[in-house]
């Protein structure tokens, strides 16, 4: 599945390594998992199939399926297989994460149809795409009855197509006013417009990824009132994506030749699609391992890079176009309907695009990505220049023997707030830690407000849907300890704390219903804890749990036990994460007047001009 990206590391200049004594234990001492209730007899039926939690904000939330042929295809880099290039910009495709207005789901959807559509986690073709993930997973064919047996048919906690929110939330959240507050809107904040503006974000999945990977982080987000834009990248680390042309004229296979120029080959030609499976690097397949001393293959992962970026930016144009009123012009282009592989026969049916205008704060944009696309995530804020209008990003677990060396133009350095969170599992390999602490304390080099911390119990696909779907698997095989739920909990809320202090002029949704944990206000730690750190062979995948029957079998019996002796104790942030790197107030509140006196708080000019 979407397991960790490995690579080997140096060993010299780690970071001193101890055992803390802090917090000892296996299971981590946490609160509860925020209130997400199923809502249909699919999701209350979870012990027959692997179901996905409804989000936890005041907003329902929509999907919309994207793809349209890229304004400039190119090919990156001369790697080729079987003599034509596999690294390619024909199209680009993205799923779009959205709060919706009250009354979603139920009546006929704004298409006329009696029932409202959701989107199946495993994208469609799904058997095709349960054979990729065997090939990748290196299981081969028995991945179908895998899937089939598990997740194949497990669906989003969200509705396609919907209409996008034109309301302000209540003041409260699911988790304590109960699922009525999807069902209820509030007054405008002072100052604020009648009908909300929602900021932007843009997701970058890791290696094996897909564009609903993470649709559990995305979806969150969008309920606390984001629009967040999912990429799927087609630049070979995902376990398999396609790649729709149309029949004739621009984004068909003849104008993507002279435009680009791109190649394809006679099997492409006449299935009219391009399908792309992961790319294992030549005569050096696992290039993602802590034990291979051969290191990364970085030819292949910095021509990744660039066409990931070049993804993006085609993912942002779309968004802009939306937003200034030209969505009917995407949805007539739009390679996801009824006829293409991959899609839905409803593709943007009933999506009222004059809702849509001026509706998405363009500029000031939060990048997220995990593992690879946390990578990703790093060579945009790198390259400031091209990605004017972001603000901020977010590292989950990084890969950061996949980041590239900054070049010697000063420039070409990180100079925004950054947020790195890992997981327990990637805080023990040294050499990926030192990288990504390096990274943090690069952008506090040049004054931006910066945090990296560790989530206690968690493993790599923790920030994605694999620990929630699979946490048997999760919990016995790699010994995760953490709720799923409330490590995504933890996720979210640290990283809306981020945006909450580094763009206040975005944050009247985040204040309006979001609790603050004060996750980001804990104390560092001292030392780097060791007692769950795994042998060699297994560094970056697994933990090392002392008590194995207790952590493995009883983990939720624990936390039960340790809650209830707890009750009347406040909750302290330390039983859950270990911070490593933290911004004092005095830096963040410097951090913001030096960009409002600048000028760089507000949407400059038309958000959605061409």
């Amino acid at each position: 599945m979407s397991f960790p990206a490995w690579v080997s590391g140096n060993k010299k200049n780690e970071t001193p390594r101890s055992n803390s004594g802090i917090g000892k234990g296996s299971v981590p001492r946490g609160k509860k998992p925020k209130t997400r209730p199923p809502s249909s007899l699919r999701d209350k039926a979870g012990f027959l199939h692997g179901t996905l939690p409804k989000y936890s904000g005041p907003y329902s939330v929509g999907v919309m399926d994207i793809e349209v042929p890229a304004e400039n295809p190119r090919n990156f880099s001369h790697i080729t297989r079987h003599d034509q290039h596999i690294l390619k910009l024909e199209t680009v495709l993205m799923t779009v994460y959205y709060p919706t207005a009250i009354g979603v789901g139920s009546g006929k959807d704004p298409a006329g149809h009696k029932k409202w559509s959701r989107e199946t986690w495993l994208p469609r073709p799904r058997i095709k795409m349960a054979k990729g993930y065997g090939k990748f997973a290196g299981v081969g064919a028995i991945a179908v009855p895998w899937f089939a047996a598990t997740t194949m048919f497990t669906k989003l906690p969200a509705y396609r197509n919907a209409p996008i929110s034109q309301h302000w939330p209540p003041r409260d959240n699911l988790q304590h006013a109960g699922p009525k507050v999807k069902s209820e809107s509030g007054p405008p904040p002072p100052g604020e417009s009648e009908e909300p503006c929602f900021p932007l974000m843009i997701f970058s999945h890791g290696l094996g990824g897909t564009r609903t990977t993470y649709s559990s982080v995305c979806g969150e987000f969008a309920s606390y009132g984001f629009v967040v834009s999912a990429v799927e990248h087609r630049d070979g680390s995902g376990a398999r994506t396609f790649v729709n042309h149309a029949r004739s004229g621009v984004g068909s296979m003849k104008e993507r030749e002279t435009a680009g120029p791109v190649d394809h080959n006679e099997k492409e030609r006449r299935r009219g699609y391009d399908q792309i499976d992961y790319i294992f690097p030549k005569d050096n397949p696992y290039d993602t391992s802590p034990s291979n001393h051969k290191g990364v293959d970085s030819e292949l992962r910095d021509a990744q890079l660039q066409l990931r970026l070049a993804e993006i930016e085609e993912a942002y144009n779309v968004i802009r176009h939306i937003d200034g009123g030209r969505g009917g012009e995407i949805a007539n282009k739009n390679l996801r309907r009824e006829g293409y592989v991959g899609s839905s026969s409803r593709g943007l049916d009933g999506v009222d695009w004059a809702l849509w205008k001026d509706r998405i704060h363009c500029h000031r944009v939060t990048v997220l990505g995990h593992s690879f696309g946390a990578a990703t995530t790093v060579e945009i804020l790198r390259n400031a220049d091209r990605f004017q209008y972001v603000g901020q990003g977010v590292m989950y677990d990084i890969w950061g023997a996949a980041v590239s060396p900054p070049v010697e133009e000063p420039r070409h350095r990180i100079h925004c707030p950054l947020l790195g969170i890992n997981s327990e599992a990637f805080m023990y390999w040294s050499s990926n830690f030192d990288a990504v602490h390096a990274l943090i304390d690069e952008a506090k080099k040049h004054g931006a407000p910066s945090w990296l911390l560790t989530v206690r119990g968690t493993i790599h696909v923790s920030q994605s849907d694999f620990s929630i779907l699979y946490p048997q698997t999760c919990a016995m095989l790699l010994k995760m300890t953490a709720n799923p739920k409330r490590a995504l909990d933890l996720n979210v809320s640290a990283t809306l704390e981020f945006l909450k202090k580094v763009m206040p002029q975005r944050s009247a949704m985040i204040d309006r219903c979001f609790t603050d944990e004060g996750l980001l206000d804990t104390e560092p730690v001292e030392e780097l804890p060791t007692e769950h750190k795994p042998k060699e062979k297994w560094m970056a995948a697994r933990l090392k749990i002392p008590h194995e029957f207790r952590s493995r079998f009883v983990p939720k019996i624990t936390r039960k036990i340790r809650r209830k002796r707890r009750q009347n104790q406040k909750h302290d942030p330390n039983d859950e994460i270990w911070m490593h790197v933290t911004s004092s107030e005095e830096e963040v509140t410097a951090w913001n007047e030096n960009k409002s006196e600048k000028g760089e708080g507000d949407d400059p000019g038309d958000p959605g001009g061409d």
